[in-house]
């Protein structure tokens, strides 16, 4: 089917046959306007030597210095040749949330920089946009726009009338559905999936998506070579339903991801649903129409479970089922996020007392957890709010620094390890700890994990071989760049799950019988033996990609507590 006429059929379910003729036409026009507007990748292709570092604009700071130009010079300092992409998480002007609740997606936020500033941090790397189009600030000009009258914006919000069904409506927070806001002299209740300051829109009206496409071909204009959408498994709200992976989410994504084939090709879709793990499968669509990437959000419980545990029983078994749709999809690597740790991707793979245990972790370590409603009333844990380097090993623990540091970066390899595209946050790969004080001033749990760094501070701990940033950046920057070296960690290559027991993790990633990596991740406290000899006893030359050490395949190995051992 022409990839055009696949735009006007999602149009036309959407909207019927004449409201999806009319924008298809609009649609068409403005993807005329942005034809050579539209820059050249910085990559060519998604491989094995993607890492993208997570990252808010104003991360880092230095007194006189817009952030953006601070972050920029600091990745060029620190990460060319490490990374080689960068998200950005929201730079737009914003009222709350840390920047998800978007006054103006076309604006850079002025105290953070402008779009010049994007375009240096452009020069070496590739970048990752936010797409917070799920809700948008109470404080913008549309919803402003909305309260005041304005016939432009009169359809673009929800408002909810009485006795409507919203019994079923799948909530991630413990805060009221609807905000009452006063329109036209009159009190109205409207769609507030996140809070009071984060306003749904509407797209069962087409002008609110026509809108959003014009700002998502605007990231593409300005540089952009991935796009996150935020939050897109809440997009389409219909009352009577779960309000959550509505076929017509679905159908929007597609369309999305439609109309970017035609005009830039080079942009990939990732989807950020912090959902069970089937569930957030479904937004690779066919392989071919929706995401080229989803969220592994199964990963970071998963993982924290098995160190919890020294047991990697339940990883092992979950890994072995996990299956690329496509060679044009992919999975999101991730174990911390400016986020907490979801816990709803984990049900269905741990129990309830195991999903338990890690709460009790968190909470132990100094942690938070945040609760979301359930359909019957009661509250469920949500959300675990913790530094990952903290939910690993207790702040307070008797243990030694290098010891805690070994546990973190096993983790962490485990995650390079597997079949996909790292996003590695920027408190992971810098070494912090969690910033309870941040909490107690802002009354927000996920603060712990946001804290904002001073240039110099940090410069002057990277340059200590002694301390926590420089023992976990230098070994973090080793694990990066043996994966960015060897064509078997292809985000799309093969990965074989093998059982080597409670204590180690083992995978075998494949890029041809030539082209291997054995990956072994002790994930315990304790000296563990492998068996090499059974997987290559008859060839000679096989090393430690990340030590460079010669390794003899001919002998038993042994593997230190935590050590990586990647052989190829």
């Amino acid at each position: 089917m022409d990839k055009k006429q696949r735009l006007l059929d999602h149009l036309t379910a959407l909207y019927g046959e004449t409201a999806g003729q009319d924008s298809f036409t609009k649609l068409c026009q403005m993807m005329e306007r942005y034809r050579g507007r539209i820059p050249a990748p910085k990559r060519s292709g998604i491989s094995q030597r993607d890492a993208i570092l997570i990252t808010y604009g104003d991360q880092i700071r230095a007194d006189g210095e817009p952030s953006l130009q601070t972050l920029a010079n600091f990745c060029q300092r620190h990460l060319k040749g490490i990374v080689n992409g960068v998200h950005i998480l929201p730079f737009y002007p914003y009222s709350s949330d840390d920047g998800f609740s978007v006054i103006d997606y076309t604006a850079v936020d002025p105290a953070l920089g402008q779009w010049s500033d994007i375009d240096l941090l452009r020069q070496d790397f590739s970048l990752m946009f936010d797409a917070v189009i799920n809700h948008i600030s109470a404080q913008s000009a549309w919803f402003t726009g909305f309260l005041a009258g304005d016939p432009r914006y009169a359809d673009y919000f929800h408002c909810v009338p009485d006795g409507a069904d919203l019994s079923k409506v799948v909530r991630p927070r413990t805060l009221p559905l609807l905000t009452p806001f006063e329109v036209n002299g009159q009190v109205r209740q409207i769609w507030t999936t996140f809070s009071a300051d984060q306003i749904d829109l509407n797209y069962q009206n087409p002008a609110v998506l026509l809108d959003i496409l014009d700002i998502l071909l605007l990231y593409a204009a300005k540089g952009a070579e991935w796009i996150r959408l935020d939050a897109i498994a809440y997009l389409w709200k219909e009352p009577g339903t779960t309000c959550i992976h509505l076929p017509q989410t679905h159908r929007v994504i597609q369309l999305i991801r439609g109309m970017l084939d035609l005009v830039a090709p080079h942009v990939a879709l990732i989807t950020e649903t912090n959902v069970p793990h089937k569930d957030n499968l479904s937004y690779f669509g066919d392989g071919y129409n929706e995401a080229q990437m989803v969220y592994n959000f199964a990963l970071p419980p998963l993982v924290l479970h098995t160190f919890r545990t020294e047991d990697a029983s339940r990883l092992t078994h979950w890994a072995s089922d996990l299956a690329l749709p496509s060679q044009r999809a992919t999975f999101f690597n991730f174990l911390a996020s400016h986020d907490g740790i979801g816990l709803n991707p984990a049900r269905g793979i741990l129990d309830d007392d195991e999903i338990d245990a890690l709460v009790e972790c968190t909470l132990a370590h100094g942690g938070y957890v945040s609760y979301k409603n359930n359909p019957d009333g009661t509250t469920s844990p949500y959300e675990m709010n913790i530094n990952y380097f903290d939910a690993l090993s207790d702040p307070n623990s008797r243990e030694s620094l290098q010891l805690q540091a070994d546990r973190f970066l096993a983790s962490q390899a485990i995650m390079l390890s597997m079949i996909g595209v790292p996003g590695i946050y920027f408190h992971s790969l810098f070494g912090s700890r969690g910033w309870r004080e941040g909490v107690q001033m802002t009354r927000q749990n996920r603060t712990i994990n946001r804290q904002k760094c001073a240039y110099l501070q940090v410069e002057t701990e990277l340059a200590d071989p002694t301390s926590l940033r420089s023992l976990v950046f230098r070994r973090y920057a080793r694990l990066l760049s043996a994966r960015a070296s060897h064509p078997a960690f292809d985000p799309f290559g093969q990965m074989q799950v093998l059982d080597m027991g409670e204590h180690v993790f083992a995978v075998r990633r494949l890029a041809s019988e030539d082209q291997a990596v054995l990956c072994f991740q002790n994930v315990s406290s304790r000296r563990q033996g492998i068996n090499l000899p059974a997987f290559g006893a008859k060839r000679a030359g096989w090393k430690d990609l990340v030590s460079g050490q010669p390794v003899d395949m001919a002998q038993p190995f042994i593997l230190e507590p935590y050590q990586t051992l990647w052989l190829a």
